[in-house]
């Protein structure tokens, strides 16, 4: 570790104001100042390796199932498995987070997951085969991952200069939409080559290197005096502070009517099917789950364009508007790559928005609260989507799927702005 870095005061904002202004194509490309920040860089860098490994086992553990069981219910069982302990250890995690040493969490739940990564490997290469071994796997792995989250993206303020923050998590988040593209795609190519347990193996080696970099980073122990316990009542404190902090609530509730009004992938395979059928079904499929991902990754390889911006609410509420405008338009296209178009317009709001919902949580936070306000974003950015499915599938079954999709995407454009109307804090904060 280096002793030479600050392990309990958060970066000088003049690390920020001192950098020279970027000029000509530099203004459109990735802000990547915070790489210049050596603890940043460490756990960005691991960040890199492990957006890709993760996704191998993300495909891996469905794709066993499935073989196992040749039922796509179970599938769906395992999803909701994981889904529970996540939520549940993601609360406590946040407040675990505001009350210990974050390098030192980030070290027990890295280090937990590249375990749970082995054994999903061991029970692969013992020919196993059982769904309640896999489904309890599941579980352990989305615990530690639960805990870690919080304490991950709470760490970051403390690494980066304020103004930085938006540069350093479309750094991040770009990564991150990277694996989602890369890892299924590297999956579907070493299935047949290597098998599954490989897949598990690589994802464990390549979480050994976040262990090493998060190993390499500065203390980063609680700033106040006081100890607490991470308890029920300190999750319920953390609630009582969104209530009290309406820029904080409503940058919840933005990500919420975005992704439970307006995400559509489980109408995907029947758009495939129906609507974009003759381009192939399979290459439609494709080209939907894709299209948003990619989006994403576009925005951030040019995040130049927004990263300085300082007025974070009006940000947020163009997005989402942004967004909701996009699905519409994907809802009412009959041409597969004008549909493709639309998703990445709504990737690339999609990466803008959580670029400046995670800035305005890093930043109009207190420290003693980023882990608790960490671990409902992370429960939020789950859930948002599983229950979108719900809400989609019902509509599309009702309505048609090119209907939902509009209509969603209508809705989440009215919702949003009668939000940003009603309550001034969002449009008025800016740093």
């Amino acid at each position: 570790m280096d002793t030479s870095e600050s392990s309990t005061t958060e970066p000088d904002a003049a690390m920020d104001a001192a950098a020279p202004p970027r000029r000509g194509w530099r203004r459109w490309a990735m802000d990547t100042r915070p790489l210049g920040i050596p603890a940043y860089r460490r756990l960005w860098t691991s960040t890199i390796v492990t957006a890709v490994g993760s996704q191998l086992t993300a495909v891996a553990v469905p794709k066993q199932i499935y073989d196992v069981t040749h039922s796509s219910a179970w599938v769906g069982y395992a999803s909701l498995a994981g889904l529970v302990p996540m939520v549940a250890f993601a609360l406590w995690g946040g407040a675990v987070a505001d009350t210990v040493d974050r390098r030192k969490l980030l070290l027990v739940t890295n280090t937990g997951i590249a375990v749970t990564s082995l054994l999903f490997w061991a029970q692969a290469v013992t020919g196993m085969d059982s769904v309640a071994v896999l489904m309890v796997l599941l579980a352990c792995q989305q615990a530690f991952f639960g805990l870690n989250a919080p304490a991950r993206n709470a760490s970051i303020a403390r690494l980066v200069p304020a103004g930085q923050l938006p540069a350093a998590n479309a750094l991040g988040s770009t990564v991150m939409q990277t694996g989602l593209v890369a890892g299924p795609l590297l999956a579907g190519v070493l299935i047949p080559v290597i098998g599954l347990p490989e897949l598990y193996l690589i994802d464990a080696v390549a979480l050994c290197v976040t262990v090493w970099a998060v190993f390499r980073l500065p203390a980063l122990p609680p700033l106040g005096a006081a100890a607490r316990r991470a308890g029920v009542r300190e999750i319920a404190a953390g609630f009582r502070y969104i209530s009290r902090h309406k820029v904080l609530l409503l940058s919840f509730l933005a990500d919420i009517v975005a992704m439970v009004l307006g995400m559509p992938r489980a109408l995907f395979p029947q758009l495939a099917a129906q609507t974009y059928h003759s381009y192939g079904e399979g290459l439609a499929l494709g080209v939907l789950f894709a299209g948003i991902p990619v989006g994403a990754v576009l925005g951030g390889l040019f995040s130049g364009v927004f990263s300085r911006a300082r007025r974070h609410g009006w940000m947020v509420i163009g997005v989402v508007v942004g967004w909701g405008v996009a699905i519409a338009g994907f809802g009412l296209s009959r041409d597969l790559w004008v549909a493709l178009a639309f998703l990445a317009a709504a990737g690339v709001a999609d990466m803008v928005s959580m670029v400046f919902r995670g800035a305005i949580l890093l930043s109009a936070a207190t420290d003693e609260m980023r882990g608790r306000m960490q671990g409902v974003f992370t429960v939020v950015v789950a859930g948002g989507p599983r229950l979108a499915d719900v809400l989609h599938g019902t509509a599309g079954s009702a309505f048609g799927p090119r209907a939902a999709v509009a209509g969603g995407g209508a809705l989440v454009v009215v919702v949003m702005l009668a939000l940003a109307a009603a309550v001034p804090a969002l449009r008025r904060y800016r740093i």
